[in-house]
């Protein structure tokens, strides 16, 4: 089955649609999400992305990460995501939204506005193996350290994401220290 993607422009208005891996293979700007689930410690979810993937496999990244279907919400796909990827389904908010462009070296490229939602629960996964390699819970700071010395182990996308989750609460300084997420 063809999975499509919406084509967007720089201000994220839709454009059109296009097979998923054709809009890698060209480098179409297009529409897409990340999910930080976080656990009443403040610790965040990681998944292990699974080796058969098209790229980035076996790297680490946020809890769950997809694109949009056509004619579907970015919140009505981040909840189907974390069933599909996760096994299990929370409460989020929308927190921003940032674009950027990576090459791999497979001759895809993923550029996307890809918008970021946080959530909180404290439900362990229940992974599906055709998405997800392995998963663990890290604190903010130990995920910190962790991608100063092997940033190589993260995707490009949780290493932009992540920054600018640090960033939004530190204007919410109680959610690391209570674990208080949202």
């Amino acid at each position: 089955m063809e999975e499509y993607v919406i084509l967007v422009d720089a201000n994220d208005r839709e454009t059109g649609i296009m097979e998923k891996m054709q809009a890698h293979r060209e480098a179409r700007l297009h529409r897409a999400f990340s999910v930080f689930i976080f656990n009443r410690e403040g610790q965040l979810l990681l998944q292990q992305r699974a080796f058969s993937k098209y790229h980035s496999p076996g790297l680490w990244t946020n809890t769950c990460c997809s694109h949009p279907r056509p004619g579907e919400t970015t919140a009505d796909a981040a909840h189907r995501r974390m069933r599909e990827e996760m096994g299990f389904d929370c409460e989020m908010e929308e927190a921003f939204h940032f674009t950027y462009k990576a090459a791999f070296d497979n001759n895809l490229t993923e550029h996307e506005v890809d918008h970021v939602f946080i959530g909180t629960a404290d439900q362990l996964p229940e992974i599906n193996p055709e998405e997800v390699e392995s998963y663990r819970y890290a604190s903010p700071g130990d995920i910190r350290k962790e991608m100063d010395l092997n940033p190589e182990l993260f995707t490009v996308w949780f290493r932009i994401a992540f920054d600018r989750v640090e960033e939004f609460y530190r204007q919410k300084p109680s959610a690391w220290s209570q674990g208080n997420v949202l």
